[in-house]
Parts: structure tokens; C-alpha cells; sequence
């Protein structure tokens, strides 16, 4: 969709004819002191509540309080199987097959147990390369894997960095990487969606060169899942991992996805931290059984896991399903695109967007980069009651979010910045 124009009547319009309008009205949308709605654009940081989460959790807490254990089996949702209960969507959202996802523990979490299995270092291949502006908790869990292994966190650690004066990778820059260091790489580790960027990478075209020169490939994909179409299993990855209080809408710290390509679903020989849900169901309770773990995904799981936070994630998961990511990432498009055309209009100087052009090569979010920076700008932002997001040394983050976000959202965000850039 091209053919956007300035003016509050086109987004009423656009609103007016989007299939997805009444999903917003199943959110608690903050409001200010005087009970207006603040106009919401951090959904890449913490997505908004599902009105029906309260719902959710509460069934649990009722069948807690009435049946105590037995809720494990007689549950209206049983407790022993409810991670099964999210498998099917979560596939669908993320382009996996369902033995290939599971729901456990936490983002950096996930990550390491996948390290465990497949960064299997050697003296001669044992570096692992991941973006220069990589998020903070990704840097710092593969230089202790580093470390962890009797390397050194520097020497080994390869930095895929944006060409001298640009803010986006170049896959020519990664080509020349592996072609001269691809032999010393054991690990490629990116995010899918760059956080601060927000590009989008071709996490297919990266899996394959890095297979070409015999490297493990994985991704953290936290800014993806529930943003845009990643078709994990397509790509190749061998494995990827992510948060789901983003774009997924379950709550600050809930619990995050992984996912493992099929391929190495039945291989028991592969390193693994394990635990009593990772074994066999079928005899995981007869206690004396010696451990044989489950094909898939699930073969990495430790722990029962927490249904109340679970429970979040299935009223999210739910609204997902009615929505679909076909409509949602098409509507996601309209949205950003609408919201880039808005700025650009603006013709101003002091700001611009380093988030890619393309589509295709990004989510939801636009990181607008102001110069001068010094955080004024953002905070008067913040003021007018325009929830964004900071982050050092110069971009606004704005993810318009096509579940609970509307054209108008965007029209009034920009017409607050405009008013602020000309005071």
C-alpha cells in the first residue's frame, strides 16, 4: 500500500475498514491521569494485557483452591500437559512444526541450554560470531560460554558490523567473514529482528552460508515472534529462541519459546542439560526409570513448568489464532508503512529513520534517530503522552502493533512530534 495521505479523515477511514479494529478492544490500553488513553507504541518492549488474562489465570486459581493437586489431572486446562496446549499456536506464529517448539523457562535461559548442545567447540573451531550492536544479554551469554569452555571472551567472540557510517548489516561484510574465519566459527548466533535497528535479517540466506562453512546456526528472535513472519523451519536454523512479553502479550518475565529444526528431533546423542520433564512421559513418574528423553523440542525442558504464568501466554496465544498472522502481519505493514510516510512528510532534519525501507526486511517498529540527541526530545515525547521507548545513544523506538494500535494512533503520535519539533 502506497498510496497514503496526510489528514485525520485517511485514518479514520483506514481504521474504519480494518478487519482487525475490534482486536484492540480486547486490551487494556493505558490512559493518563485524566483517563484518556495514552497513545501506546512500545509493544516491543512489553505488549499490552489481554482484558481476558484476569479470565485465564483465574480459572487456574480456582481449580488450585478447589482441587489442590489433583488439578494436575482434573484441571478444566490439566496442569500436566498445559505446556502442550500452547504448542500448536505458538508453531503456527513462528513457522515451526509443533515438535519443534516448546514453551519453557526464559529468553537468556533458553539460550544457554541451546549453547550446551549445539556450540561444541574445538581448539581449532570454537569462535562464535554474532552482531556488533547485538542486544546486551546475548553479548554477554555467549562471552560466559566462551569463557565456560577455557576460551578467551574477546579473541573469540567475531563482531559482524555495519559498513563505517551506517546503522545496517551487510550480508556481502558477512560473506567476507566466513569466507576468510569460517573455519575458527563453531557458533553463528543473531537476532532476527536487531533491536535497535530494527532490521530484519534473511535468516535463511544466513543459514545457509553458515552451514556452506560448516557452522551451527541459531537465533534470537525476541523481537520477532508475533511481529513477523520468521518460517523457522524453512530457514534451517538449527535452533531459536524467544521471549514472549513482546509482541506475544504475556506478561513482564513470563516464560519464552524455543525452537529445535526437526532434524534433530531424535538425535539422543546430542549434549543436553536434562531434567525430570525432558523424560519420557509415559513412565515420568515411576521415579526409577533411567532417563529417556522426549523426541523434539520437548527433550529440552527441565522443569514442570509455571502454569499461572502459562496460562497468560494461552489467552495471548488465543487471540492470536482468531487474528491470524497472515492479516496481522499485512495489516502490520499498512501500519508502518502509513507511519513512515507521516515522518518523511514531516521533512525535518533533525530526525530519521535508519530502520529499513523495505518491508520485507523489517517488523513493526521504526527507530528514529534524532540528532543531537540528549533524551529532551523523547521525554517531551513522553509528556504528551506518547508511550515510546529510549535507547542509548540516539533513537526513539515506536512499534505500532497491528493486534491494539490503530492509524490514528499513528496520525496523532506523529502530529505531537511535529508540534514538539517546531516549539
Amino acid at each position: 500500500m502506497s498510496n497514503y495521505q496526510a489528514g485525520l479523515e485517511f485514518a479514520v477511514i483506514q481504521d474504519q475498514n480494518d478487519p482487525l479494529a475490534t482486536f484492540r478492544e480486547q486490551f487494556h490500553i493505558p490512559k493518563d491521569k485524566d483517563g484518556k488513553p495514552l497513545i501506546y507504541l512500545t509493544g516491543n518492549s512489553l505488549g499490552l494485557q489481554p482484558k481476558s488474562t484476569k479470565h485465564y489465570i483465574n480459572q487456574e486459581l480456582e481449580d488450585w483452591a478447589n482441587l489442590g493437586v489433583d488439578g494436575h489431572t482434573h484441571a478444566k486446562n490439566p496442569w500436566l500437559p498445559y505446556h502442550e496446549f500452547l504448542t500448536e499456536t505458538m508453531a503456527e506464529i513462528v513457522g515451526a512444526k509443533p515438535i519443534e517448539v516448546v514453551v519453557m523457562n526464559t529468553l537468556t535461559a533458553n539460550l544457554h541450554f541451546m549453547m550446551a548442545s549445539f556450540y561444541k567447540p574445538t581448539k581449532t573451531r570454537y569462535k562464535i560470531l554474532i552482531e556488533a550492536d547485538a542486544f546486551p544479554s546475548d553479548k554477554y551469554a555467549v562471552e560466559s560460554q566462551l569463557r565456560h569452555h577455557g576460551f578467551d571472551d574477546k579473541e573469540g567472540l567475531i563482531l559482524w558490523k555495519a559498513p563505517e557510517g551506517q546503522e545496517l548489516l551487510n550480508y556481502e561484510d558477512l560473506d567476507s567473514i566466513l569466507k576468510t574465519q569460517g573455519h575458527e566459527i563453531a557458533l553463528i548466533l543473531l537476532g532476527g529482528i536487531n533491536y535497535y535497528t530494527g532490521q530484519f535479517l534473511d535468516l535463511k540466506r544466513i543459514t545457509n552460508v553458515g552451514h556452506q562453512h560448516g557452522c551451527i546456526v541459531g537465533f534470537d528472535c525476541a523481537h520477532g515472534a508475533g511481529n513477523v513472519k520468521l518460517n523457522l523451519h524453512d530457514s534451517g536454523a538449527d535452533f531459536a529462541v524467544w521471549c514472549t512479553y513482546k509482541y506475544l502479550n504475556s506478561g513482564p518475565g513470563s516464560l519464552a519459546g524455543c525452537f529445535v529444526h526437526e532434524r534433530h528431533a531424535y538425535n539422543k546423542k546430542l549434549n543436553r542439560f536434562t531434567g525430570w520433564w525432558s523424560h519420557n512421559k509415559q513412565t515420568r513418574f515411576n521415579m526409577r526409570h533411567e532417563f529417556d528423553v522426549l523426541p523434539g523440542a520437548e527433550g529440552w525442558q527441565l522443569s514442570n513448568p509455571p502454569i499461572l504464568s502459562m496460562a497468560a501466554i494461552k489467552a495471548s496465544l488465543d487471540i492470536f489464532k482468531a487474528a491470524g498472522m497472515e492479516a496481522l502481519t499485512e495489516k502490520s505493514k499498512k501500519l508502518t508503512g502509513y507511519f513512515e510516510f507521516l515522518l518523511e512528510q514531516l521533512n525535518n532534519k533533525n530526525i530519521k529513520i535508519i530502520t529499513p525501507k523495505n518491508p520485507e526486511e523489517r517488523g513493526c517498529q521504526l527507530s528514529i534517530q534524532v540528532k543531537n540527541a540528549n533524551k529532551a526530545l523523547f521525554d517531551k515525547l513522553t509528556q504528551a503522552g506518547v508511550i515510546s521507548d529510549w535507547r542509548e545513544p540516539d533513537v526513539i523506538r515506536c512499534a505500532p502493533v497491528p493486534l491494539y494500535n490503530s492509524f490514528q494512533d499513528v496520525y496523532y503520535m506523529v502530529e505531537k512530534l511535529k508540534a514538539l519539533l517546531n516549539d
